[in-house]
């Protein structure tokens, strides 16, 4: 008897990742397993994109809405949450399928993250404080490049997340966040398929614009008005939620907010499919043929 089998359905937000999911964990008798690094948060139930609750109803899901917006959720800790379930899982199940669009979460439960030691959550808080500003993020890096130069070749410099990540664990453990870094593979204990979807770029750009007036006519305001006290939090500093704040902060029209937010989605769509890019494992499939 083989290996059991893992399928990852992946591609860039907006094209169809849920549905497809969907038809396919029913061919298999599957649950989901979300790998989606914002759609985790309970409070941000618009914004995200989630499955909807008819969705939600046809098919089981993991990792949805499962945290709150205030829990430091990492990569290191969905690996260690999403390989546990499925060794659960594939007591009863041959193949499971799994969805996201989260290129390091899909990394980390694929190949495994290097050992890094727990996170320090007071000097996060505070380095991601101070991160959440231009100006602040820009005097990290700077602190970056002295204590770690090396970090500074392959750590995203405009990612505040990465940036924080990498001047925390070298202040927290006194050695050099590039030193952890060891880049080996793990194995898994079951084959992993991996299918890209994708569409042609005007479709996806007509998709998401489309996708952000359906989330305005839902509500999205109002449910960013309700995370205002929390607006500092790393998952909150996402597209969707950001524009809508600079909004409410008086710097921009609601228009121009929400021209921003399809013109970043679309930029974040761009970065996902170059992220992604590299991968040789992934089969793409377009799927404009499918509605």
């Amino acid at each position: 008897m083989g290996r059991p089998e893992l399928t990852i359905i992946l591609g860039p937000t907006g094209v169809g990742k849920t549905d497809y999911a969907i038809d396919l964990a029913l061919q298999y008798g599957s649950p989901v397993i979300s790998c989606d690094s914002r759609q985790i948060f309970k409070e941000m139930k618009i914004g995200t994109a989630p499955p909807s609750p008819e969705q939600l109803a046809r098919v089981e899901h993991h990792f949805i809405f499962s945290n709150t917006v205030t829990d430091l959720y990492t990569a290191g800790r969905y690996e260690i949450e999403a390989l546990a379930l499925l060794e659960e899982l594939f007591r009863s199940h041959s193949r499971l399928v799994m969805a996201g669009g989260s290129g390091l979460y899909i990394d980390a439960l694929c190949n495994g993250l290097d050992d890094f030691p727990a996170a320090d959550q007071q000097l996060r808080r505070e380095l991601s404080e101070k991160a959440a500003t231009p100006e602040g993020l820009q005097e990290l890096v700077r602190k970056l490049e002295e204590i770690d130069p090396q970090a500074c070749e392959f750590v995203d410099l405009q990612n505040r997340q990465r940036v924080v990540r990498a001047v925390e664990v070298t202040l927290q453990t006194g050695k050099k966040f590039s030193q952890w870094r060891q880049n080996r593979r793990k194995e898994r204990p079951f084959a992993i398929r991996k299918i890209g979807l994708t569409r042609g770029r005007d479709e996806l750009y007509d998709r998401i614009n489309r996708r952000v007036d359906i989330m305005m006519e839902q509500g999205l305001l109002k449910e960013v008005e309700s995370l205002l006290p929390y607006r500092d939090m790393p998952a909150l500093r996402t597209v969707g939620y950001k524009e809508l704040f600079d909004y409410l902060d008086g710097n921009v029209t609601l228009e121009k907010a929400v021209e921003l937010i399809k013109r970043n989605s679309r930029h974040y769509a761009k970065k996902q499919l170059t992220y992604w890019g590299r991968d040789k494992d992934i089969v793409w499939q377009n799927i404009s043929s499918l509605g």
